[in-house]
C-alpha cells in the first residue's frame, strides 16, 4: 500500500467536503430567491438541500481521520479539535476547525428544527455564510492542492455562484418587501374582490422551511 494514501484521501476528502458544502449553501440559496419556480417541487429540493449537508459532514469526518492516519504530518485530537493548537500551520488549520464546528452546528440544529426556538435555528442557520467563507479561507491557506489551476478554477466558480445567489437573495427580499403594502398584502395577494386573498395552509410550513435554508 502506498505509504502516502492518507495523504492523498486526506486532500481530497478535504475538497470533496469544500465542494459539497459549496453546493448545499448555493443549493439553499438557489430555492430561497424561487429562481426554479417551484420545479421540482419544494420538499424535494428541501430533500436534497439536507442531503448534500450530511454528505458534507461525512466527507470532513474522513479529511480529519484521513489526517490522523498520516505519518507525513502528525495530527493529534488537540490539533484538529482546537484552533491554533497545530504545530502546522496554525492560523490555516484553526479556520478549518471553526468550519468544522459551524458545520456541525448547522447540520445538527436542522435535524431538530422542529424543537427549537425559531429565532435560534434561523441564528444558527445564518452561520452557513460563515462557514462557507472560512473554508474557503482554509482551502486557499492550508489545502496542499491550493496552487493547482484546476482547484483556483473551481474555487472561484463556486465564490462567484455564492455572491451571485447572495446578492440576488438580497435584491428579491428588498423588493419583496416594498411592494408589500402596510396591512401584509400586495396586490398580488388580493383576491377578486380587492381583500386579501387567503394564504395556502401549506405555504407557510413550506416557506418556513425555505426561507432562510442556505446550507443545512
Amino acid at each position: 500500500m502506498n505509504e502516502q494514501l492518507a495523504w492523498y484521501v486526506a486532500r481530497a476528502s478535504g475538497i470533496v467536503a469544500l465542494g459539497i458544502s459549496t453546493l448545499a449553501v448555493a443549493w439553499g440559496l438557489l430555492f430561497s430567491t424561487r429562481l426554479l419556480q417551484g420545479r421540482p417541487s419544494p420538499k424535494w429540493l428541501l430533500d436534497l438541500h439536507r442531503f448534500l449537508g450530511g454528505l458534507a459532514v461525512l466527507f470532513t469526518a474522513i479529511h480529519l481521520g484521513a489526517l490522523v492516519a498520516d505519518t507525513y504530518v502528525t495530527f493529534g485530537p488537540s490539533d484538529l479539535l482546537v484552533p491554533f493548537a497545530s504545530a502546522w500551520q496554525p492560523e490555516p488549520v484553526a479556520w478549518g476547525i471553526v468550519t468544522m464546528y459551524l458545520l456541525v452546528a448547522v447540520e445538527g440544529t436542522s435535524l431538530v428544527m422542529k424543537r427549537l426556538p425559531r429565532r435560534l435555528w434561523r441564528a444558527v442557520h445564518f452561520g452557513s455564510y460563515a462557514m462557507f467563507w472560512m473554508g474557503v479561507i482554509h482551502g486557499a491557506r492550508a489545502g496542499t492542492d491550493a496552487g493547482h489551476i484546476a482547484y483556483m478554477a473551481g474555487s472561484s466558480a463556486a465564490v462567484l455562484a455564492v455572491v451571485f445567489l447572495t446578492a440576488y437573495r438580497v435584491v428579491a427580499v428588498r423588493k419583496s418587501r416594498r411592494g408589500r403594502a402596510p396591512g401584509g398584502s400586495g396586490p398580488s395577494g388580493r383576491g377578486p374582490s380587492g381583500l386579501p386573498a387567503p394564504p395556502s395552509p401549506a405555504a407557510p410550513r413550506m416557506a418556513t422551511a425555505l426561507d432562510s435554508a442556505a446550507g443545512g
